[in-house]
């Protein structure tokens, strides 16, 4: 017979593993959970969490994509808006690797060898 143990996770790894699925449209729950060694369902409900406390709709998953004016684009303003996605790039790799770093010495403090 096999006992189930339940991790207890800081406010801290909880609020960054929402960041990072937030962050992106493109990641996914299980993406995620999988990441970080956290259930989806766990995962999925620290989502929901933080959408009731903050008021956010649950569609709603962080930045939308760059609005285009249909009409003449100067060279300048694409730059400027290459520019821009490029720093929000930045800025989510950033968040990314800042969350692993936290992950990683989280599960290292927690084996006892």
């Amino acid at each position: 017979m096999s006992l189930m143990v339940m991790k207890s996770y800081s406010a801290e790894f909880k609020a960054d593993a929402v960041a990072l699925y937030l962050s992106d449209p493109s990641h996914t729950l299980e993406g995620i959970g999988r990441d970080l060694g956290v259930s989806r369902e766990t995962l999925r409900n620290w989502v929901r969490a933080e959408r009731k406390r903050t008021g956010a709709p649950a569609a709603e998953r962080g930045a939308k994509g760059p609005s285009r004016s249909a009409g003449e684009v100067s060279s300048e303003s694409v730059l400027e808006e290459e520019n821009r996605q490029l720093k929000a790039q930045i800025r989510k790799l950033e968040t990314e690797r800042e969350i692993l770093r936290r992950a990683a010495k989280y599960f290292a403090g927690e084996t006892s060898w």
